[in-house]
């Protein structure tokens, strides 16, 4: 839900007519969105155990409620409007209170905290679902960069003794999570340690610039899907988001 309606709001913002019948469309995914996130569910990672209300996954409903009122308001369109508002505003309060591991200080892959740490949620920010200067996403941001650290400015997605995800064979640092740590760095302020991360990460592509889904932190040989949209993506936003930092 949370994608389609975020490409929707960017696609809209500079004025571009809005067919009725994709408002329609538009609108019952905002009211899913409303209803569907307290169904567990197995996440970004799509894990094979049992499913949970994962953080990342209310997450992405809060975009699609917050993006959905943004609409509305900007085109007159719902009287909708203040019940997403509301409801993306409540999502965005139950995690950072349910899925807070007080002990571990920091956010948690469930959101009712009963998980372990997660790199999915450093994407939080990237959607404006949680500030990235909120004291619990900047301690969140610290603990991945330390908890879930491969080396060399590599991360895990999860450990897997403490996040059992059902699936067979060993875990490569993955190559996505890394770019998100430095947008959540440039987004906090740490443009200098931004622009050294990303520059490590750019130099572990193949001699034609391609990157795959991970990499063996121990002998950087990459691992999973090659080339692999969602690393290209990183690279790409990354570096769209360091030039607009250093233009400032």
């Amino acid at each position: 839900y949370g994608e389609v309606l975020d490409c929707a709001d960017q696609w809209l913002r500079p004025g571009r007519p809005l067919q009725p019948a994709l408002w329609s469309g538009l609108a019952k995914l905002a009211d899913a969105a409303a209803t569907t996130w307290r169904q567990p569910d197995q996440g970004i990672w799509e894990v094979r155990s049992e499913g949970r209300v994962f953080t990342y996954s209310t997450g992405m409903c809060q975009v699609a409620l917050d993006r959905a009122a943004a609409i509305g308001e900007r085109l007159g369109l719902s009287d909708q409007v203040t019940s997403w508002r509301e409801g993306a505003e409540e999502l965005r309060r139950l995690i950072l209170e349910q899925s807070w591991d007080e002990e571990a200080q920091c956010l948690s892959e469930h959101l009712d905290g009963g998980g372990s740490l997660d790199a999915s949620l450093l994407a939080l920010p990237l959607r404006n679902v949680v500030p990235a200067d909120h004291p619990r996403m900047a301690a969140t941001t610290a603990a991945i960069a330390e908890r879930l650290s491969a080396g060399d400015g590599l991360l895990y997605r999860y450990l897997h003794d403490r996040s059992p995800d059902g699936l067979p064979g060993d875990e490569g640092a993955f190559v996505l999570c890394s770019f998100w740590l430095v947008d959540n760095l440039i987004l906090q302020g740490h443009r200098e340690r931004a622009e050294e991360l990303y520059a490590s990460l750019c130099a572990r592509a193949s001699p034609l610039g391609l990157l795959s889904e991970q990499i063996d932190p121990s002998t950087g040989v990459f691992m999973g899907n090659f080339p692999q949209a969602f690393s290209h993506i990183g690279i790409i936003a990354s570096g769209v988001n360091l030039a607009r930092a250093a233009a400032r």
